[in-house]
């Protein structure tokens, strides 16, 4: 009768995302494997730098322990679920059943081993939840009674929270005895937000392990598993975008608590200049990459939503002067932390252009931001707005050896960038993992606009966007 009651956890954590996909065995699979992946090697990172003595973690899991490295398993504590009650396997998971001699009789319960009742419905998910000094995970692996299955996963200190208190209930259940000292141990670890430049090292992580499995693969199993159906949705043109958007999502939910407090510590009277300068900082790398977070989302829902791939409705006549009035502050501002120069050549008079008002100064800041990361310390970029024809040119021209000389002598090479999936791509000079040119000239499209990219000899990358005119601007400008 309880376990009715009591959610499961993809229950739990569906209910704190705005969409969870459902997708074939095979995709959701991968999704579940790549990131346990980058899990155990996020705790081995991260665990490099905590307290040397006693338990660095805890980690709840079932139906099976999932982290293989020496290191982690002398490390953290780990208790495992199974919805086979004292089941042998579930500590030795790749054992054969014939292996293990237990003389027709049950194991003796452990500690390390729980079971779940038989009708629970948390018999049919597999899960993980993580708690260190520093972090706090969950994430689930759901199967219907169709066969159809989800994965989700979440960051948040509240949603981790409820997946744990559905657990422990389930333990005071079935094993009261144990459940006061596996309360304690979770106590142990605060449940606190969980640093920015943590969860941006997951996604770096993750997004590595997502192009260990050759995406064609996944894509001729996804075809072979539909062929199987009756009735079944042709596979996904990109893999793992529903991934790609949940990941979206979990990024972008702590670091928005996170500026929020800051903001709010920032209306202090009292805070010293140097401490004010620091939450200023951290204020503004979380504004840079909840924006990065928010046009990853965008990008990936242009794959997804056919609605969003018709953006005539969404388009209206707008200043284009308020936009630049709004980001150029910000683009001069992220040049000077990364020791270059930018300068911005206006009309006197910018026309009204047609475009999507709430995307438009998102899509350009994000463009200028994976320009600058791309140019070598000591570059200077030319903005530069001008009328052509029946639509108004944005350029960005950089010139990579300004500090002395006005023009570079010799052939520029362009930056390194490696594919990361449909989507993304991967810079290995700078760690940074930004939008490929493709997806950003999707995103250019959806606003009306249209991207150019060329390579110049002694420049390197030039960017040209095209925004059409509204009627009465191009009017004016003929006149």
């Amino acid at each position: 009768m309880y376990q009715w009651i009591l959610p499961s956890l993809s229950e739990i954590v569906a209910a704190s995302q705005a969409t969870v996909a459902e997708c074939s065995p095979t995709k959701a699979e991968r999704q579940w494997r790549v990131s346990v992946a980058a899990t155990e090697q996020l705790l081995i990172n991260s665990l490099e730098t905590a307290s040397p003595d006693g338990n660095k973690g805890l980690v709840l899991a079932a139906p099976a322990p999932l982290f293989s490295q020496p290191k982690l398993n002398q490390s953290l504590q780990t208790v495992t679920f199974t919805a086979l009650p004292f089941n042998p396997l579930a500590l030795m998971p790749f054992q054969r059943p014939g292996v293990i001699a237990t003389g027709g009789q049950e194991m003796a319960p452990q500690k390390t081993v729980l079971p779940l009742l038989p009708a629970d419905p948390l018999g049919r998910e597999r899960f993980c939840l993580v708690f260190t000094e520093k972090l706090r995970l969950v994430l689930v692996l759901a199967e219907d009674h169709r066969g159809n299955k989800t994965f989700s996963f979440s960051f948040e200190p509240e949603v981790v929270e409820q997946a744990w208190r559905s657990l422990s209930a389930r333990v005071m259940l079935t094993n009261p005895e144990f459940s006061a000292e596996l309360d304690t141990l979770v106590q142990n670890y605060a449940a606190i937000t969980p640093d920015y430049r943590l969860i941006m090292e997951f996604s770096r992580l993750l997004l590595e392990q997502l192009t260990a499995v050759p995406a064609n693969k996944e894509v001729l199993e996804d075809t072979a598993d539909a062929e199987q159906q009756s009735v079944a949705p042709k596979p996904s043109p990109v893999p793992d975008v529903e991934l790609l958007q949940a990941f979206a999502h979990e990024v972008r939910t702590p670091l928005t608590t996170i500026r929020t407090l800051t903001r709010l510590l920032l209306k202090r009277q009292d805070l010293p200049a140097k401490v004010t300068n620091r939450l200023e900082i951290i204020d503004h790398e979380c504004t840079e990459q909840i924006d990065r977070m928010e046009l990853l989302f965008k990008a990936a829902e242009l794959e997804t939503s056919p609605a969003v791939k018709s953006p005539s409705s969404q388009l209206t006549p707008m200043s284009l002067d308020q936009v630049l009035r709004q980001s150029v502050p910000r683009w001069q501002q992220a040049a000077h932390r990364r020791n270059l120069t930018l300068d911005v050549v206006l009309p006197q008079q910018l026309p009204t252009v047609v475009s999507n008002p709430n995307m438009l100064d998102q899509v350009l800041t994000g463009l200028m931001e994976n320009f600058t990361r791309s140019l070598p310390p000591g570059s200077h970029i030319q903005v530069q707005v001008i009328p052509a024809g029946d639509q108004l040119k944005l350029q960005l021209s950089p010139q990579l050896h300004c500090q002395g000389t006005s023009v570079a002598t010799g052939n520029v090479t362009p930056p390194i960038r490696k594919a990361l999936g449909q989507l993304l791509m991967f810079q290995p000079e700078t760690g940074t993992i930004t939008l490929n040119i493709a997806a950003t000239k999707h995103l250019f499209q959806a606003i009306g606009g249209k991207l150019i990219v060329r390579q110049r000899q002694h420049y390197g990358e030039v960017l040209t966007i095209f925004l059409p005119l509204e009627v009465s601007s191009k009017k004016k400008l003929s006149v």
